[in-house]
């Protein structure tokens, strides 16, 4: 297992060997955060189904063309997409297993990046508009996107959510809020609902053929590359048939036979999980935080 599971950590944490000291200052802290262990976002962002759902919310992301202007023309994500993806595994396990102080100074820290990620786009409707990367209707869209690629994926490979999907929904609609979005959703309802509205401002085209083309076959470690086939032939699998029309990909299928992508998915992850520990480093370093102040 170990060099797998050194590649492993070096895809997430940007380094093969010891703790990064951002997963280790989550030990500091004079609270006990916005979630707690038996917490439904501990319980989803623990777990191995945060892989595939980081590939499901970026797919997603990248159907609205405000927001993929805005990765295309502001990001390095071509030339370092690791460090890309390090820094938003930064934000989500900062704002899970943090100190409130740590979880507003992550948020305060990606919306100043937000605030020059501006320029404009074309509509689904093939108007012309402005966009900062900040605008409420685009952090709305990058929390939904969010919140449903973990729910979902969760769903389907992790185990169960205390007090269900609309506990996970309302306690992660904390982090659509320090993200600068109004009102998210609460329920799991209410997110379906949200993500529907946001219908007619969806699209695909050459952009978003590009993106999934990426994401599809990124520049990974050779060691990865099979197990990562298989995630984003699951992931594929996992999404409504009005987004993967718009993304121009389809159900993976031998012939007329549906592939067992699910099965498939679950199998990689399992290795990942061996390989990588029950417990990570982000959770552990919260876990002694708590212990010191008595929470726990």
């Amino acid at each position: 297992m170990a060099p797998l599971q050194d590649r492993l950590r070096t895809t997430f944490a940007g380094q093969a060997d010891g703790i990064p000291a951002w997963e280790l200052a989550l030990a500091d802290g004079e609270d006990a955060g916005h979630f707690r262990p038996g917490s439904a976002v501990w319980a989803v962002h623990g777990s191995m189904a945060t892989i595939p759902a980081g590939v499901r919310a970026l797919l997603t992301q990248a159907l609205h063309p405000g927001a993929l202007a805005g990765v295309v023309e502001h990001s390095d994500y071509r030339r370092d997409p690791l460090g890309r993806l390090a820094g938003t595994i930064r934000w989500i396990f900062t704002v899970t297993y943090g100190d409130t102080a740590a979880a507003q100074r992550a948020s305060a820290h990606v919306r100043r990046l937000h605030e020059n990620v501006r320029g404009t786009y074309t509509g689904a409707d093939g108007l012309r508009r402005p966009y900062c990367a900040n605008d409420p209707d685009l952090a709305e869209w990058v929390h939904l996107a969010f919140t449903d690629a973990f729910l979902r994926c969760h769903q389907r490979w992790g185990g169960p959510i205390p007090g269900g999907p609309d506990a996970y929904v309302r306690e992660w609609a904390v982090a659509g809020r320090l993200m600068g979005v109004v009102d998210p959703p609460r329920s799991e309802a209410g997110l379906e609902e949200r993500i529907r509205t946001f219908g007619p401002q969806l699209a695909g085209g050459p952009r978003v053929d590009d993106v999934v083309g990426f994401l599809r076959r990124p520049p990974l470690d050779p060691l990865l590359l099979p197990g990562y086939r298989a995630l984003f032939a699951a992931v594929a699998d996992s999404l409504p048939e009005e987004r993967l029309a718009l993304l121009g990909l389809r159900r993976p299928r031998l012939g007329p036979v549906p592939l067992p992508t699910r099965g498939a998915a679950g199998l990689t992850l399992a290795v990942v999980g061996r390989a990588l520990g029950e417990t990570g480093p982000s959770e552990a370093a919260a876990r002694r935080r708590l212990a010191r102040l008595g929470v726990l």
